[in-house]
Order: C-alpha cells, then structure tokens, then sequence
C-alpha cells in the first residue's frame, strides 16, 4: 500500500514538472461573417470561385454565411454552401429559412472541424422567415443567423438566441447579417447579452463603397468570457465579390 502512495506520489510531481516544462498550448480561432448573396458580386454576376478565394485567403476556423441558395431555379440547381465548401476545402452545414425557386434559401456554417451536433432553430420574420444555426464543436459554439428588417421580430430574437445560449455550457458566439445599424435598439439590447467582438466603426454595407454597419460578431457574456482575447478584427477588403463586406475576428483563449 505504502508502496502504491509512493508511485502516485512521484507520478504527480513528475506531471507537475512536465506541465511547467512543457504547458498547454493555448487555443486561437479565427471567426468569420459574410453575407455571400448567393456568390453574386457587385458587378451581378455568379462567381463561386471570387467568393471562395475571400473566404480561404482568411485562413477561417468557421465562417457564418448569409443568403445561401440550395438547389434553386435562379442559381441553376446548385448548392452554394457546398460550392463553397469544395472551394475551401471545409465543412459545410446548412439551415434552411424559407422554400424558394424550386428549392430552398437559408444560412450555413464552413468550418474546419466538423461539428458535434446541429440545431435549427426558426426566428420570427413577419416579412420573411428566418432562423438561426447552431453548430457544436470542441470548445465553443458557434451559430449563424440573418434577421428580420422588422424592429420587432429583430428584438424578439434578440431575446430567443439569448435564452438559447444561457443554456450552453460552452462559450457560445453568434455572427451575421443582423439588419440593424449600431445605434439601434435591438444592438442596444443585444449587448446586454452579448460582447460585440467585432468594430462597429468599420462599415460593411453596401460593398462598394460602405456607408453602414449591419454585420456582427458576438460571443454571450458569462461562459468563460475572460479567457477569451480579441486579437485581431477588422472588416476585410472585398469590394466586389457580394454586396456585403466579411467581418473577421480573432480570438485567442
């Protein structure tokens, strides 16, 4: 028995020493938000290789996409998340919003883990339905939404994601198109819930030529917020491959 204390002991003092010798590496990940209008550019036309080079020029961890076609008769049956996905060689998961031109329209997520589980969650949209993705992984989770232009129906999502991400015991972040400028009142209650991880002073909106912020990161305040760091975010230079500009953020942990 003596004997058995003695080499649990020396087993903990050498991890111990191991763990000063050699500590854990720690974790940094690249978040990304775009609104892709189906890999349409400023100039009108359907480019999925122009829109895949913004995206995989950034090096992403995950990227939360915006206005993605699936099997619709005005993008001649194809699948834009997976156009996009075989372009840069990450994973995509897809949420459906709405029925649309013989096939669907909705919001996805690329990434180069593939997720540990998925939910689809359907948000108002008296004008349009919308939704929001929630895609698990190792050390967070990370969801995806575009929402209403209607006040109203923006603010009682607010509300939904943040009931949803209360009950996530990861660190929970949530990007895109969230229609609302910073000075808003759905921003405003937004970030009662939620740390704004991107700079709301660098405009995204039209791409061209941005006049307005409408496109976010977040990460909900409360689960482990503090051993995560902003090191980079910006809003990246891509005037012609969509009508929105991509919001990068990265954060180390």
């Amino acid at each position: 028995m003596k004997g058995n204390k003695r080499f649990i002991f020396r087993l903990c003092v050498a991890a111990a020493l191991f763990l000063n010798l050699f500590p854990l590496q720690a974790g940094e990940c690249t978040l990304m938000s775009y609104n892709v209008k189906n890999g349409t550019g400023m100039d009108g036309r359907r480019d999925y290789d122009r829109t895949a080079r913004v995206i995989a020029e950034e090096k992403p961890d995950v990227v939360a996409l915006q206005e993605l076609d699936q099997g619709t008769i005005r993008s001649g049956g194809r699948d834009t998340l997976q156009e996009l996905a075989a372009r840069t060689t990450l994973t995509g998961t897809y949420a459906k919003a709405i029925d649309y031109s013989g096939g669907s329209y909705g919001v996805g997520i690329l990434s180069r883990e593939k997720p540990l589980s998925v939910r689809r969650i359907p948000l108002p949209g008296r004008e349009e339905a919308r939704v929001l993705l929630m895609a698990e992984f190792r050390d967070y989770w990370f969801c995806v939404t575009h929402l209403s232009l209607t006040r109203e129906d923006s603010s009682a999502s607010i509300d939904m994601i943040a009931a949803l991400a209360a009950k996530c015991s990861k660190p929970f972040f949530i990007a895109g198109d969230f229609n609302l400028t910073p000075d808003s009142e759905p921003i405003t209650r937004m970030k009662k819930y939620f740390i704004l991880l991107s700079d709301p002073a660098q405009k995204t909106f039209p791409a061209g030529h941005p006049k307005e912020c409408i496109d976010y990161i977040w990460m909900y305040r409360g689960k482990k917020t503090e051993a995560f760091h902003v090191k980079e975010r910006r809003v990246i230079e891509a005037p012609a491959a969509s009508d929105h500009r991509p919001v990068k953020v990265k954060v180390s942990y």
